[in-house]
Parts: C-alpha cells; structure tokens; sequence
C-alpha cells in the first residue's frame, strides 16, 4: 500500500446492491477483497437509483454483516447510511455488533460507519418515514451524530476499536462544519475545482471549533475520462491531499476493470 505523508493512499469500492441477485454481490465482494481494495462499500437506500426503478435491490445494513463475516482483510461500510431511518442509538449497536462480528481472529473490527443525512425522496414516501427539509435533515444528523458517538462509549461489549465516522456531502453551511466537528473521513464527488473550494470552507469551519483538519482523511468519487482512468484528475486530487479514492460498479455485471486500473495506479505511486 503507497501513502502520502503519513496516511496509505486506499480505494475503496461502492458496490451498488441493484439489479443482481445476492450471490453476485457475494462474489463481487470477494473478488475486490482478493485484487486488494481497502474498502468495499454498499449505499442504503430500498431502491435502484438507476436503471429499472424496481429492479433487483437489497437493503444494506443485513448485507453489511453478511460482508463482516465475508471478508477477513478489507474495511468496509455504507456510503452512505441514511440518518432518518433508524434510531440513533440503535444505529450505533448495530455499528458496535457488525464491528465485532468482522473482528477475526482477535484483530480489531474493520466497520466504518459512513453516513450522511437522507436524500432519495422515494425511500421515504414508501417505507413511511417522514421526508421533511434538507435543513431539517441534517439538523436530525448533527443531533443524533453525538448520541451515536456515546452510545459507543456505553455499549458492552465496547467496540473493538474507535469507530471512523465518514460523512458524505458539500453543503457549506451545516454539512461541512458537521464534518468538522464529527468526521474521521470526508466524502466528496467534487471536481478538481468545487473540492478545491470546498477544503478552503472545511478548513473555516474545523478553525472555529478548533480541530486541525488533517485529522480528515479525504475521500472522493473516481471517475473515467473518455472511458479510461482519469490520471489528471487523480493527480490533482492527490495533490489537494486525497487519499481515499473511491469507484463504484453496478449490477447485473458489476465490471471491475476499471478498479483493476485504479488499483495498478495506487501501486505505481509506491
């Protein structure tokens, strides 16, 4: 694994629970753990976000421990788990019981708890949960963020080690600074430009409540130029101090070759 300064420079891959049935998923699962990805993602919504609306699709939190007890060597989580959804004390037992199932022969467990607060409208309205504001969302976020955080510290068993927390979104005003007060990691889908302004924001926000911002590892979507890896990009991303660089793939197939190219890129830089 390559780093820059003293964090590894990591990808992480989103495998989107559509269009497939579990088995695929299984075994995607396991070919990313075996061509060395850091992380394996899912996301937490109840429908496709693309292609057939109501095809294939499996709920993520089930299928998160399933991939606990899968893998023995990647982390791996939701990008990212929907606030509304669940109590957040709840959330956090659920976090600290999947932790300790992929806690492998006595090693620490390898969950992140990535989150963010809820945006696809239609898990909502058919699962019954209450859609409100954007504001009002991450309002509910910033308030059950702690709630997690010390029903960590009540749990028993404990979790087997600090739980990252990665949050996901660039909205300026409350998301950013709720980054700054929680996040071990920040999630971006930014380009060069937008990230470049949105660090300059985060940075704001972790001087006023006093944090120093390179304890944020961070994240940002891949994406291809011209159907190959964008090197240029990645670069610039590198340089702007990205060290989590994240692909998505896609039932029914779930391709990876463009992973298999993100990850000859990582290596190279070693």
């Amino acid at each position: 694994m390559t780093s820059t300064g003293s964090r590894p420079i990591r990808v992480g891959v989103q495998i989107a629970p559509q269009h497939a049935l579990y088995p695929t998923i299984r075994d995607t699962v396991q070919r990313l753990e075996d061509l060395g990805v850091d992380i394996v993602f899912n996301w937490d919504h109840f429908f496709p976000l693309f292609g057939p609306s109501d095809g294939l699709h499996y709920e993520s939190w089930t299928m998160l421990a399933a991939m606990a007890e899968q893998t023995s060597r990647v982390e791996f989580g939701p990008l990212v788990n929907c606030n509304s959804y669940r109590n957040p004390d709840l959330q956090a037992d659920m976090a600290r019981t999947i932790d300790h199932i992929s806690a492998h022969s006595g090693s620490a467990g390898r969950f992140i708890f990535g989150t963010g607060s809820g945006w696809f409208e239609r898990d909502y309205t058919e699962y019954g949960y209450d859609f409100g504001t954007v504001g009002t969302r991450l309002d509910a976020l910033a308030e059950d963020l702690p709630r997690i955080r010390a029903r960590w510290e009540k749990l028993n068993p404990a979790p087997t080690r600090r739980i990252p927390i990665l949050i996901g979104g660039g909205g300026e005003r409350k998301t950013l600074k709720i980054v700054a007060e929680h996040a071990d990691i920040w999630h971006s889908f930014a380009d060069v430009d937008t990230l470049t302004h949105k660090l300059s924001v985060l940075h704001r926000w972790c001087d006023e409540i006093g944090r120093d911002p390179h304890e944020i590892e961070l994240s940002t979507h891949v994406g291809e130029k011209d159907g190959a890896l964008d090197v240029e990009t990645l670069e610039a991303q590198l340089a702007l101090g990205v060290t989590l660089f994240e692909a998505s793939t896609s039932g029914p197939d779930y391709g990876l070759d463009h992973v298999v190219a993100l990850l000859k890129w990582r290596d190279s830089l070693g």
